[in-house]
Parts: C-alpha cells; sequence; structure tokens
C-alpha cells in the first residue's frame, strides 16, 4: 500500500512539548506514513518551562528540535493553522486555513489555557497569563525595564516567576488565596520553607487574599485591589491560577471527556482512532491506580512515547512513577509522587544548608512522594522507593549518616505493577 495512502496517515493536533515530542518519536521508530503537525502558533515547538524559569536570560526562547529538522523528516508542520474540526466518521480532520487532512491515527495534544482571573479589569493591557512565547516576550520586556509585578496566584510558575524577576531587581508581590503557596501540590513543611526563602530574598508574599478588582489608568495596568481595600500598586500582573485542558474539540466530537480527555494508560480515548497526550488528558496511571492529571514535561514525554508504541504496534515502556521540576533562585526542586496530606513527613537534611529532602510515609512507612531540594541522590532514591512500594525506617531516612540503600526495610511489600493494565479499553 501507497505510503500516502490515509491508512498511513498521523494527524497530530498541537505542537507542544507533547505533540513535538511524538512528531520526533514516530520519525526515529521509522513510521513511513505521512505525519501532519498543526499548530496554532506561528513558531515552532518550543520548551516552555523557560518561558517562567528563565524568561530574563537569553536563552529563554529553546526550541524542541530546529526548524530543519521538521523538513528533512518530512514533517508537515503547518504553523498557525489550529484544527477546528474533527470529522470522526470520515476520519478527517479540517483546520482554519480551510485544509482537510485524512487520519488513521488522530493524536489530541491541544494542552491547556491558563485561568481567566474573574474579576473587573482583567483586559487591562499589562495583565497576562503564562503560557505562550509571546506572553514570555512581554514579561521579559517588562522585567527587564524594572517593572513592578503582582503575581496572582502562589503556584510553581507565579514563584519562579517571582524568584526570575527578583534576580532582576524588580519589586515582586505574590498574592495567593489559599492560606499558603504551592497548597494544592505541595506539603506545608516545603511551602513554608520556600516562602521563608522566598520573602527573606525580598518578595512580599500576601496569603490568603483575594482579588477584588484590577485598577487601570489610561487602560493600562496600574494597581491590584483585595477584597480587603488593599491597594498594591504595580506595571504588570502574572496571572497564574491554574489552567484548563483545551478539550473542546474533543467534546465537540463527542469524545469522552472529564475535566480533559479520558484516556486509558496507553494514551488511547474513547475513539480507537484517537489518542490524546499532554496537559489536556485525565490519564490513567498504573502506578498511581487512578484518573490523574498530570500538567509536567515527563508525563507529557511518557505519553508520547506510549502513543509512538501504540501507533508503530511495539511493546509499550512501563509507566514511570510521576515526578516534576521547579528552579528559585539557585534551589533545584525535584519532587516525585503525588503528595497525599494523610502522609507524615520525614525530613532529611538541613533546610539552613540549601540541600534538604521531604519524604512523606504512610503509618506503614511507605513512600507516597517526596520533595527535594538540591538532592539529586535523594531524589532518585525516592523515586524508586515510591515506584517498589518499599517500606522505609523513619529513624535511619531522617539520618543523613545512613546511606539510602539502607533506609529500606526488610521483607516483601505490594509492589506496583508498573505496566499493568486494565481488561477493558474504554473508560
Amino acid at each position: 500500500m501507497d505510503a500516502t495512502h490515509p491508512a498511513h496517515n498521523v494527524v497530530i493536533v498541537g505542537a507542544g512539548q507533547a505533540g513535538g515530542t511524538l512528531a520526533g518519536l514516530l520519525r526515529q521508530q521509522k513510521f513511513a506514513g505521512r505525519m501532519v503537525l498543526c499548530a496554532a502558533e506561528p513558531v515552532p515547538p518550543y520548551h516552555r518551562p523557560p518561558l517562567s524559569k528563565k524568561f530574563g536570560a537569553e536563552d529563554f526562547l529553546q526550541w524542541l528540535r530546529p526548524e530543519s529538522f521538521y523538513r528533512d523528516n518530512d514533517i508537515e508542520l503547518r504553523l498557525d493553522d489550529p484544527v477546528t474540526r474533527v470529522n470522526r466518521l470520515a476520519r478527517t480532520v479540517s483546520t482554519a486555513s480551510g485544509a482537510d487532512f485524512p487520519y488513521a491515527y488522530l493524536v489530541l495534544a491541544t494542552g491547556a489555557s491558563p485561568r481567566t482571573l474573574p474579576v473587573a479589569g482583567n483586559d487591562l493591557q499589562g495583565v497576562l497569563g503564562l503560557r505562550t512565547l509571546t506572553d514570555a516576550r512581554v514579561l521579559r520586556e517588562s522585567v527587564l525595564a524594572g517593572a513592578r509585578l503582582a503575581i496572582v496566584g502562589g503556584g510553581y510558575v507565579g514563584l519562579e516567576v517571582a524568584a526570575a524577576a527578583r534576580a532582576h531587581g524588580c519589586s515582586v508581590t505574590v498574592i495567593e488565596r489559599e492560606d499558603r503557596v504551592l497548597a494544592r501540590v505541595a506539603s506545608p513543611e516545603l511551602s513554608r520553607i520556600l516562602t521563608e526563602f522566598h520573602t527573606a530574598r525580598g518578595t512580599r508574599i500576601i496569603a490568603g487574599a483575594e482579588v477584588a478588582e484590577l485598577l487601570g489608568a489610561a487602560g493600562r495596568i496600574r494597581g491590584v485591589r483585595l477584597t480587603d481595600t488593599t491597594e498594591i500598586d504595580c506595571d504588570l500582573v502574572v496571572v497564574g491560577i491554574g489552567a484548563i485542558p483545551a478539550d473542546g474539540l474533543a467534546r465537540a466530537a463527542d469524545i469522552h471527556c472529564r475535566s480533559g480527555i479520558v484516556v486509558d494508560e496507553l494514551a488511547r480515548t474513547s475513539d480507537p482512532h484517537i489518542l490524546a497526550i499532554g496537559d489536556v488528558t485525565q490519564r490513567l496511571h498504573a502506578t498511581l491506580g487512578r484518573l490523574v492529571r498530570l500538567e509536567s514535561i515527563p508525563s507529557a514525554v511518557e505519553q508520547a512515547k506510549q502513543a509512538a508504541a501504540v501507533i508503530m504496534g511495539t511493546p509499550v515502556p512501563a509507566h514511570e512513577v510521576p515526578w516534576f521540576w521547579s528552579d528559585q533562585f539557585d534551589l533545584k526542586m525535584k519532587m516525585a509522587g503525588i503528595y497525599d496530606p494523610a502522609t507524615a513527613a520525614v525530613l532529611r537534611g538541613d533546610p539552613d544548608t540549601g540541600a534538604f529532602s521531604l519524604f512523606h510515609l504512610t503509618p506503614e512507612g511507605v513512600a507516597l512522594s517526596v520533595e527535594t531540594v538540591n538532592a539529586a541522590a535523594d531524589f532518585m532514591a525516592g523515586k524508586k522507593f515510591i515506584g517498589t512500594r518499599a517500606q522505609l525506617d523513619r529513624g535511619a531516612l531522617a539520618d543523613p549518616g545512613t546511606a539510602l540503600r539502607d533506609v529500606a526495610l526488610d521483607g516483601p511489600s505490594t509492589p506496583v505493577a508498573a505496566g499493568a493494565r486494565p481488561h477493558t479499553r474504554r473508560i
């Protein structure tokens, strides 16, 4: 059969980390059919983490691959031409430019969109989310000009922006609705340590605060008013209050969605010819044993590998323990597993030295997550402990003088079946 036949066509919708990675993987694995990669932005795929971590640096723009890669590998990269419709019956997609493409496999990698702050003034000039290269360029120009920043949302992105802006001498205020920063994703212990670290470096953090209104003058942001009437003067507002999965295309095509496109452990949707990967998905994770939406580069890359295996008919790699990273000032943080407030923290190392770890254990001593700061060995060991459900000795774990290889108790624990798959494929 000719490689141009629709049976050999793969259409990837979305050219972020997930979609761009998949395109490269398929060609590396000798996929010989036609491949179309549809991008909503007018630029080739790029790395998004530097947008919040390194926007002030010269190398903040980092392409996933050179633009010549797509041409040299016969990948039809359609810039600024998002898919607008999926016809599941005909197995075709239509793009904004009016082009139609047939597919044997359609891969939805549409990502997520920043939540809009639902208050008056959110449309003022100088109010931005941080999801695209355009956003990062605006932020970069403002920070280099010495702007006063107000950051709404004390998640990892907000704290990364705060750290980078303070490194350039900007005045920074972080406004967090919850009673602590990182309330949804990190332990109280890590939140407290990071709050003290940022505060000591000049960032003002206001927790338990609600934004009532964004104040403007001549159409441009000039301040933030809180519900307690406090006003914070600023030249730029960065809104980092989470993201909404961009699953509208899937919903319109009647693909099963629930706060994201629902996929199984092989990235398959409710349609056998449609896969979904990246931030847009609610994925069945074998290690965790439940549906989760993981907004991270490692998750996007892992799902791209799963999709490539399905398309190529090759063995699917075992699931990884979920992991994440964040850079703030000189802190290199890596986290593995999903924090559970029912666990108890064991501190290894000393936060005052800038190198430590927090292992979060069940009452039986099984690690469910680990948060590490400048402690690469602890991260690697913690990730392994989580994956094998090793039972750990709390006292030995808390003692930096005890080697990590010696903190696991003898005796079998219940291992995680990382490659386990449910018998049913529709979820």
